[in-house]
């Protein structure tokens, strides 16, 4: 079970959403819109590695007991 955030994740959990949302110009569904992009982008990065490693071809100073 994860654990609770503490007083400082949440204060910068709330700078974080803070600066998204300002960065969207105050638009919460462009700031929802990028948020889930990027998180797609991410999820797709992390294939790509996970793949590049399962096939052994980990990238430079990233071995298999690292990626666990």
């Amino acid at each position: 079970m994860p654990e609770a955030a503490s007083p400082s994740d949440v204060s910068r959990y709330e700078q974080a959403c803070d600066q998204a949302i300002a960065m969207c110009d105050g638009n919460l569904r462009s700031t929802i819109k990028a948020l889930i992009m990027a998180n797609e982008y991410l999820e797709s990065e992390l294939a790509d590695l996970q793949a590049a490693i399962s096939c052994g071809c980990a990238p430079e100073g990233l071995s298999n007991s690292d990626a666990a």
